[in-house]
């Protein structure tokens, strides 16, 4: 693979990857779109994810720090905060990991990756996004989330398996009509994309360990190097949106292109 497609990639899944704009989308979009790029196959895709998973890590040090705790916690069958958030994370991860092996096992993963669907995705989700952008919070901190909102908003980013959805455009979606505020909604999706990243990483590194050659260890650490570097830049971009703004310029980022994606596919 060209250097400069594995630049590109790395660029496209940092700053999209915590944006409401499908990164996986972008992915599967750009060789289609650029003439003698092939498709980067899972095992990039996968590699510029872990990229994105150390920024997330590194830029919600202290929130890490406590679903670490917790988790310790919850081996020690210790009642505290941090346990809590911790088993709302990972109840929040159960449905994208069901749905995941539900796709794998009945080989629907490349059915999904169809222009028509990702256009139709851009579209739907992009308009639920500015809907739900219109709700008033009336909820506090993620460390009070329930239950509820846990289930809801999980099995919401499993649904973000169809690309062009967007992981964090439907956790996001999801929090604010539970009433949860922008600020709230970004930070619980940052949070809650770090197990199934991980979960996803830890596939790729065992395919690296049983397939992978040297070349594709280089390329692959080329992608997780530069998504990294340029997802710092789109969680900052993201946090001050929520703080500042509304997710508007998003849903017409996203409108804008589903329609130019249908468009393409129509007259292709």
């Amino acid at each position: 693979m060209p250097l400069v497609q594995l630049i590109v990639l790395a660029l496209i899944q940092g700053i999209t990857e915590f944006l409401p704009v499908s990164s996986s989308a972008h992915l599967i979009l750009i060789p289609k779109l650029v003439d003698g790029w092939a498709d980067q196959g899972p095992l990039i895709d996968v590699a510029s994810h872990v990229g994105t998973l150390i920024a997330v890590v590194i830029y919600f040090r202290s929130e890490t720090a406590v679903l670490f705790r917790g988790g310790l916690d919850a081996l020690q069958f210790r009642e505290t905060n941090a346990r809590r958030l911790f088993f709302m994370i990972s109840a929040g991860t159960v449905p994208i990991v069901v749905a995941g092996g539900v796709l794998i096992l009945f080989g629907w993963v490349e059915a999904l990756r169809s222009p028509t669907v990702i256009g139709w995705a851009f579209i739907i989700f992009g308009i639920l996004l500015w809907h739900s952008d219109r709700e008033v919070e009336h909820k506090g901190d993620v460390g009070e989330l329930a239950w509820k909102d846990a289930i809801v908003i999980g099995v919401a980013q499993a649904i973000a398996l169809i690309p062009g959805t967007s992981r964090s455009g439907v956790t996001i979606t999801a929090s604010r009509y539970l009433g949860w505020s922008r600020t709230q909604a970004a930070r619980y999706s940052m949070l809650l994309s770090i197990p199934t990243i991980t979960i996803g990483g830890f596939f790729a590194l065992l395919e690296l360990l049983q397939n992978g050659t040297a070349q594709h260890v280089e390329a692959a650490a080329i992608v997780t190097i530069l998504s990294f570097a340029f997802a710092m830049v789109s969680i900052a971009v993201l946090m001050w949106f929520a703080r500042t703004a509304s997710f508007t310029p998003f849903v017409i980022y996203r409108l804008v292109v589903g329609v130019l994606i249908l468009v393409y596919v129509n007259n292709g």
